[in-house]
């Protein structure tokens, strides 16, 4: 609001705390857009009204120099205004590619793939994990049509986990990893079949410097992919997509241990049980063979793999503090054992992860790096509820595991409740659902 800042107005509904400028002649539309989104525009506003909020009115009072705009507009779109796009991959319109590119080009070579592009290693895991950008998934938004297969598909994997070490006949992360870059950065086109691309012998346009480059931009001290998937890429991620992660870095607190990535979209309980049986169900066999043959640290990487998986298989049950609660659902539809439903947000799928016992830093439990999440009590208050369905709502401090309901209602919109499986069980019994 300080900065008043501008968009191209599609039609949609909008906040009353924005203000649509419509043009009584559309052949103006170049030049107040190209005036409404520079600088001058807020400081020729701010000359006439300092404060925060300024009136819808007051938008429309300023100056405006017909004439001069209409001639940097057409310098600045001599074919007219560009259709919406963005190199953000953080918005829907960004579209998954991990290299900017024109016509399936990829960038010059020599070009700072970190800068002159979106994220491409961030952007290149998500492919790799089997995650879609809306684009890619059918979605359309006007003038930004749906797009087509991007000759990445085939690397993807298949259930959403890929684990840094090769485990379960799976490659290990970083070579994978290494391919999909190399692919991307040559239009879509797959490298030579046999081809070895590990650092001695990058895919054609692909190169060991390239590599480092990506590394470079990131502002990662690491200077290989490896240690980049091990130490850093998490972080990273969750800064990026605003501490909201839809890649999560599972480990067991060893840096030579157990470390995996998963796809959250994909994160169902088959595939958790499978994370946890077959993923590390395999680690846990080789750290028992390398054990029994006296190899150096294999004890070590072995306890550590165990507890873990005594974490996971209590993510899978959901007792407390490893359940799902979504404060917005009745008693009777709240998950039992980890169920989670997507549209509820990362915020509160996460917490049973985050709430395992720490294997690395402080209040991250048993993922590589701690999102800044908390489930604090939200702003406002909820309408009436009933108790019995909603007997959060009914105290006015934090309510006790299970929270019978208070004598009143308050409305406090609580969100660090926890709820065992009896209780669960008990209410849709009750109700018959």
């Amino acid at each position: 609001m300080r900065q008043l800042p501008a968009t191209i107005y599609d039609g949609l509904h909008f906040d009353n705390n924005t203000a649509v400028i419509v043009p009584k002649d559309t052949s103006h539309l170049p030049a107040i857009w190209w005036f409404c989104s520079s600088p001058a525009f807020s400081e020729a506003v701010r000359r006439i009204d300092q404060k925060l909020n300024v009136t819808n009115a007051t938008l429309v009072k300023v100056p405006f120099d017909l004439e001069y705009w209409q001639q940097v507009a057409a310098e600045k779109y001599p074919n007219g205004l560009p259709k919406p796009h963005s190199d953000d991959p953080t918005q829907w319109l960004f579209d998954g590619y991990p290299f900017r590119r024109s016509g399936g080009v990829p960038p010059p070579l020599g070009a700072n793939p970190g800068r002159d592009g979106p994220a491409p290693l961030q952007v290149a895991v998500a492919h790799l994990l089997g995650y879609r950008w809306p684009r890619q998934t059918g979605s359309e938004f006007p003038d930004c049509p749906a797009l087509g297969p991007d000759g990445l598909e085939d690397l993807a994997d298949a259930d959403g986990i890929v684990c840094l070490p090769p485990i379960n006949k799976e490659q290990p992360a970083a070579g994978r990893l290494r391919n999909l870059l190399a692919t991307a950065w040559s239009g879509g086109v797959s490298p030579p079949v046999g081809e070895n691309l590990g650092r001695d012998a990058p895919a054609p346009l692909w190169s060991p410097s390239l590599e480092q480059e990506l590394l470079a931009a990131t502002g990662a001290k690491q200077t290989n992919l490896e240690d980049w998937l091990r130490d850093a890429f998490f972080e990273q991620h969750c800064k990026l997509f605003h501490h909201r992660p839809f890649i999560w870095h599972i480990w067991d607190g060893r840096k030579d241990g157990f470390h995996a990535l998963v796809n959250y979209h994909r994160l169902d309980y088959a595939n958790l049980q499978k994370l946890t049986y077959s993923y590390l169900g395999d680690w846990i066999r080789q750290q028992e063979a390398d054990a029994k043959a006296d190899k150096p640290g294999a004890a070590e990487r072995l306890g550590a793999a165990r507890a873990l998986e005594a974490e996971l298989v209590k993510i899978l049950e959901g007792e407390p503090p490893y359940d799902i609660f979504v404060r917005w659902k009745p008693l009777t539809e709240q998950p039992i054992g980890w169920h989670p439903d997507l549209n509820d947000g990362v915020r509160l799928n996460i917490r049973p992860f985050m709430l395992a016992k720490d294997v690395g830093k402080k209040g991250a439990g048993i993922l590589r790096a701690k999102p800044n999440i908390k489930w604090d009590k939200d702003r406002g208050k909820e309408p009436q509820r009933d108790k019995a369905d909603y007997p959060w709502f009914w105290y006015d401090t934090d309510p006790p595991t299970d929270c019978p309901g208070g004598p009143d209602f308050t409305g406090n919109r609580w969100n660090n409740v926890h709820l065992t499986l009896a209780r669960k069980r008990a209410a849709r019994s009750s109700s018959g659902s």
